[in-house]
């Protein structure tokens, strides 16, 4: 932080500003009244009418020896209000910034847990207020979901090694009755979930990060790719795939908005009914942004429960590896990258079960 020199306050300045203007229309009013009476005569008058008897009027000069004397009293009657008027009503009004500062400098120190809540009408202090109010609570939000996010990484990513150790410790306590292939698929397969953990925590890092180069993508033919990436995987589950592709070319990153269809299409087929399983994808344009929908059968699945599902290792009820070897960052990966990309995420659970996704991306450079 770069340190300055201590200047004057703004209430001081605030009370020097309303002094100045009254000074100023003092002597405005002072020079007016001054040209008044230069149209007084310079010579002595001489009233013959006057009520009470008298012959003699002032002049010019008679009017400005007692003029001036009383307009410098006044003027300065007008100095002391000013500065005393000023000093109470500069304080009066930089009252919420004090207060505002305050809280800034509690945020600065790492206290995001107050707020100014300024009372009253809108005014521009009080937007202003609110308006850092409002970026205390997503700061405080984003922060709690990082450490939630920590948390459940450094879980993820213990389990798999403890795993390893475990089988490892048994092997090595009975090593006579260890079943060597089966052993090493065990560890195989441990080790590959390390790996699919690992390369989704990246892959998430990266669609948090700064946004990504971008360039126009057909995703029609995208999502083709990624049904046929997924194939074997849908043959296997037994899952039927209808799919209903229109024309759509969106604007983004095309490694990360593949990584969409594939999370998408694959939590599809994962979280899926075990017989009768059907899924069904879409791609159309709607207006300036290009779609993909994909609907599935399912488990139902409340409203409450659907608004979680975007947050990291969430699945189903609870925050777990599923049992296709998923590791319940797959929607996570796709809001981030969706919101890199200026783009929207939708779901909507179905009353007879499953899901209903769409992910929305600009046709054109935002």
């Amino acid at each position: 932080m770069t340190s300055r020199a201590r200047g004057l306050s703004a209430r001081v300045k605030l009370t020097l500003s309303y002094t100045g203007f009254l000074l100023v229309a003092g002597i405005a009013l002072m020079l007016f009244a001054q040209y008044v009476l230069q149209f007084v005569p310079t010579s002595s008058l001489v009233q013959t009418n006057a009520p009470d008897g008298s012959t003699f009027a002032p002049n010019r000069g008679d009017l400005l020896r007692v003029f001036w004397p009383r307009a410098f009293a006044v003027l300065g009657f007008l100095t002391a209000v000013g500065l005393l008027g000023g000093w109470f009503l500069a304080g009066r009004m930089l009252a919420p910034l004090t207060r505002i500062t305050a809280v800034t400098r509690a945020a600065a120190e790492g206290i995001l847990d107050r707020r100014i809540g300024l009372p009253g009408r809108r005014d521009e202090f009080r937007e202003l207020a609110d308006t850092f109010d409002s970026m205390l609570d997503r700061v405080e939000g984003m922060l709690a979901e990082q450490r939630r996010f920590a948390a459940n990484a450094s879980h993820e990513l213990r389990t798999p090694h403890a795993v390893i150790r475990t089988i490892l410790e048994v092997a090595e306590a009975a090593p006579d009755r260890v079943d060597v292939p089966k052993l090493v698929s065990r560890l195989s397969h441990t080790n590959e979930r390390a790996i699919a953990l690992t390369e989704a925590l990246l892959l998430l890092a990266r669609a948090e990060g700064e946004p990504p180069a971008a360039e126009e993508i057909d995703l029609t033919a995208t999502v083709l790719a990624a049904i046929a990436e997924l194939a074997q995987a849908s043959e296997h589950a037994q899952i039927r795939v209808d799919t209903a592709l229109l024309p759509a070319r969106v604007w983004g990153n095309p490694a990360l908005v593949h990584a969409v269809a594939i999370n998408l299409i694959r939590n599809a087929l994962v979280h899926n009914t075990a017989e009768g399983g059907w899924v069904r994808i879409g791609t159309e344009t709607r207006g300036d942004q290009g779609v993909l929908r994909v609907e599935n059968s399912g488990q139902i699945l409340t409203p409450e429960l659907v608004a979680t599902l975007t947050e990291p290792f969430q699945r189903g009820a609870a925050r777990r590896h599923d049992s296709e070897g998923g590791v319940g960052l797959g929607l996570a990966i796709v809001s981030a990258i969706l919101r890199t990309h200026a783009g929207t995420l939708t779901l909507t659970p179905r009353a007879e079960g499953g899901l209903v996704i769409e992910a929305r991306l600009p046709t054109s450079a935002p």
